[in-house]
């Protein structure tokens, strides 16, 4: 579900992979592996993909529908 809806949000946002992996401080190819669901990002990576999609922590990991 997370890969999912990283990929939905950040379509929404019409950024590219290598944007929000500089936002987060990380490799693109790190960030990627969250997209393709081979590798789960930190508490603080979670909470810094939340805060730079403007959406819950819940709606990333599939809790809740509500952004």
């Amino acid at each position: 579900m997370l890969a999912e809806r990283l990929k939905t949000c950040r379509k929404k946002k019409n950024v590219t992979q290598k944007e929000v992996a500089q936002f987060l401080s990380i490799s693109e190819r790190a960030y990627q592996h969250y997209e393709l669901s081979t590798s789960k990002p930190s508490y603080d990576i979670l909470l810094s993909l939340a805060d730079y999609f403007d959406v819950s922590i819940d709606y990333l990991v599939g809790r809740s529908e509500k952004p």
